[in-house]
């Protein structure tokens, strides 16, 4: 029995409960040279299926040493190759010793010239379906495992990072081996590392923020107010059941915005703007604390469960500590990211239901803004039917009942009729879940200020609010060039207003958006920014479109390239 679309993990066979890792890093030949033990939750026997990717697999045993025979399918497109063990009676669980690819699609090797302090840099990316290019392992968020002991040797020089509790260093010569355990069940694909030269900078007793030394101390001051939002979200969702909170500001080559790593939260640098403007971001991937890495969806099909829940609990934590009218505008521009996701969507409807069928599709394929921003909408519209009091007495159950489980959509919907009867029909809830676009009945952003600066009616306060002014406006050369005059868009440190101010000049026609574009493009490797700027370049430049790509793509993880190809291939040969 199969129990996820994207995994040879079978649920006849034995579930991993915990695994340990001994994985030694070698930057010259940019690959690690591993070995993996996964425990049984109970003895087993028979065939064991595990998810590979471009892994050479050198010895499979038992825990006790003796060999396992062993077999490497042919690898397949979207999963990779499985990787079937026949245990013995009775076992407890399975050693492998296994070499990574160099080209493995989890990790991205940055050489010493891509850093700001001319070190090596590795990191590790393994959401949706990665961990399996970096160890032979059931790669499905259905199986929640623990890290028992996880071994990292690296250069003396560099540390390593992992989204785990740290336990010791131990130094060997010009080598040394770091060591961490995680005693919180997590699904495999947050399973997260990285190696550099790292410094740290204390935020509060419980949350600390590390970088490159040259950029700490200004990561530092963007995230002062971590620990307020900590305290936010515990008096909304409950205590946090992870320990530490910390941030790691990854290389630009970065692919997302944030990574919800538990402990150790991966962030773009395109987010520390200098003003603290795009710390929602912070809001975001702290509140996966609770939804998304406390309660997890079961596979790709209900990854709604995640984004969505976790777009509303962002919002929620930044109405208690900015007010409504404020909420208002983060919930405008992401309708407003919706609406473009919807319509690139247009020939694909079934890709804007929530609960999907996401057999035979990449994930990374399949993802957008659609489950984030649909999602909270669906979550915004229960909240109105059932008055936010009854809502938040239903969220907190839900988060309690299904702590460290993975769960499916019909799962919500059969513990939101159990707790709030008639509540998801008089909401309309399946309009959502299974039927595509946008329902009529979706909520609209409210805020008084947000109406006041689309009628032209006030000034814009902060980055934020000329967001939405700028994503409304029209694609005319001369409205651009005032507004770039008056708020200086094209020369703004923050990457969301630079990308969205190209963007407009890009659909206005305007001569200087190409080379502006190309400028962004080579800044950072954050999909937010390349998918719509490299769509809209190979509309409209498809030469210049393909000349930039080949200028930035070395500095791009595996995943964005991916993404960015694409988007090229179907464009024109010329223009």
């Amino acid at each position: 029995m199969r129990l996820d679309p994207h995994s040879y993990a079978d649920g006849d066979q034995a579930r991993t409960r915990s695994v340990d890792l001994s994985l030694h890093v070698d930057f010259d030949q940019r690959v690690i040279d591993g070995e993996i033990a996964l425990h049984f939750a109970q003895p087993a026997a028979g065939n064991l299926d595990l998810d590979t990717r471009d892994l050479a697999i050198a010895h499979v045993a038992s825990l006790d040493g003796a060999p396992l025979h062993w077999e490497l399918a042919p690898s397949e497109p979207i999963l990779g190759a499985r990787l079937r063990v026949a245990l013995p009676p009775q076992a407890q669980g399975v050693t492998i010793r296994y070499r990574t690819a160099p080209q493995a699609t989890a990790l991205q090797w940055l050489a010493p010239s891509q850093t700001q302090g001319g070190e090596p840099f590795l990191y590790s990316q393994a959401q949706p379906i990665h961990a399996r290019s970096m160890a032979p392992l059931q790669d499905t968020p259905a199986i929640r495992v623990t890290v028992g002991q996880a071994r990292f040797t690296v250069p003396a020089r560099l540390r390593t990072l992992m989204a785990a509790a740290a336990l010791a260093r131990e130094p060997r010569g010009e080598a040394a081996t770091d060591v961490f355990e995680m005693p919180q069940p997590i699904p495999p694909y947050l399973l997260a590392f990285a190696v550099g030269d790292l410094a740290r900078r204390e935020l509060s007793p419980r949350c600390a923020v590390w970088a490159e030394p040259a950029l700490v101390d200004a990561a530092a001051y963007e995230f002062a107010a971590v620990e307020q939002m900590l305290q936010a979200a515990e008096e909304l969702f409950g205590p946090y059941e992870w320990d530490r909170y910390d941030i790691l500001v990854m290389p630009p080559s970065f692919p997302y915005g944030g990574m919800e790593n538990p402990r150790l939260t991966f962030v773009t640098p395109s987010i520390v703007a200098g003003d603290r403007s795009l710390v929602n971001v912070i809001a975001h991937e702290l509140a996966h604390a609770w939804t998304g890495n406390l309660v997890t969806n079961a596979n790709a099909n209900h990854f709604w469960l995640n984004e969505g829940f976790t777009v509303y609990a962002e919002r929620r934590i930044l109405e208690a500590l900015e007010g409504s009218d404020r909420a208002g505008i983060y919930a405008a521009s992401g309708l407003h990211d919706l609406e473009t996701a919807l319509a690139r969507f247009a020939a694909r409807p079934e890709l804007t239901r929530l609960r999907n069928d996401l057999a035979g599709v990449d994930p990374d394929e399949a993802y957008s803004t659609v489950p984030y921003e649909k999602g909270y909408l669906l979550l915004r519209r229960l909240e109105d039917v059932a008055g936010r009091p009854a809502w938040d007495e239903f969220l907190r159950a839900y988060l309690s009942a299904f702590r460290f489980q993975s769960i499916d959509t019909q799962q919500f919907l059969d513990f939101l009729e159990a707790h709030l009867p008639g509540v998801a029909a008089r909401a309309g809830a399946l309009e959502y879940i299974d039927g595509p676009f946008l329902p009529a009945s979706a909520p609209r952003p409210k805020s008084a200020r947000l109406e006041q600066l689309r009628a032209g009616e006030r000034e814009p306060e902060d980055p934020n609010e000329l967001l939405v002014v700028l994503q409304s406006a029209p694609a005319d050369p001369e409205r651009l060039r005032e507004l770039d005059a008056r708020w200086g868009l094209s020369g703004r440190r923050s990457l969301e207003l630079r990308h969205t101010f190209v963007l407009a000049q890009l659909r206005a026609g305007m001569a200087e958006a190409l080379e502006a574009a190309r400028r962004v493009l080579l800044e950072t490797g954050r999909m937010r920014y390349l998918r719509p700027l490299y769509t809209e370049l190979a509309q409209r430049h498809p030469v210049a479109a393909r000349r930039i790509y080949e200028e930035a793509r070395a500095g791009y993880h595996n995943i964005a390239r991916s993404v960015v190809e694409g988007v090229l291939k179907d464009a024109p040969a010329r223009r």
